[in-house]
């Protein structure tokens, strides 16, 4: 548990985090191909019935956070929600951009070169599509932040009344605090949407990749893009 109604589901790679409303939950990202069953049983791990999951959010198609969709898709009364432009390549009808390497720092193409490359996720369908500013009726109102950059459709989720940003991979977790995400399709336009999500006001800071940091997050998320100024 990181907070109240808020929990964290360490997926091997990357990470998948659960939100709790009354008689519902939320999901956000789904880990890899195959990791529905998982979280399925980690969800009854923490005393809770699956059949609430009522809404699937995905940040984007990458198959470490889209890979899980398809299984779940096919539980009773789940909504997959993912933002229009990453809607086609989650649903399988098209394929979306591999990252653009060319103006990424070194340490990040050698790292690129070194880490496993998955497979496409699974087709998965895509229930509602959303753009930047929609709301979600999750803890009070959420709000989708467009975050385009890492994949054209990239968005965070952010719930402004407890504090809390689910921020997709244009930021990671790193030594305890905050970095500029990796492997991006667009690196100029990722710059602009990491900037543009240290201007909320954030508690703490849910990760794709990397710990996730609680207490002072907004602080630590402005610092960061400040230094990339």
């Amino acid at each position: 548990m990181l907070a109240p109604n808020l929990y964290q589901l360490r997926m091997g790679v990357g990470h998948a985090y659960l939100w709790r409303d009354p008689g519902s939950l939320t999901l956000i990202d789904t880990g890899i191909p195959g990791s529905g069953e998982r979280i399925v049983e980690a969800i009854e791990r923490l005393g809770w019935d699956p059949d609430e999951l009522r809404t699937v959010f995905l940040t984007h198609f990458h198959p470490d956070h889209a890979g899980g969709a398809a299984e779940l898709a096919t539980r009773k009364g789940v909504t997959v929600v993912a933002h229009r432009l990453d809607a086609p390549v989650i649903r399988g009808e098209a394929s979306g951009p591999e990252p653009d390497m060319a103006g990424a720092p070194q340490w990040e193409r050698d790292l690129y070169a070194e880490v496993p490359h998955l497979p496409p996720a699974p087709p998965a369908p895509v229930h509602r599509e959303v753009e930047d500013g929609d709301e979600l009726d999750i803890a009070g109102g959420a709000l989708v932040v467009g975050t385009p950059g890492h994949t054209d459709g990239s968005v965070a989720l952010h719930l402004p009344d407890p504090g809390v940003l689910f921020t997709g991979d244009i930021a990671a977790g790193a030594n305890g605090g905050v970095m500029f995400g990796v492997f991006h399709s667009d690196r100029e336009r990722a710059l602009g949407s990491f900037r543009r999500l240290a201007t909320l006001e954030v508690e703490t800071l849910c990760f794709g990749h990397g710990d996730p940091l609680l207490g002072g997050a907004g602080v630590a998320l402005r610092r960061a893009a400040d230094a990339l100024d």
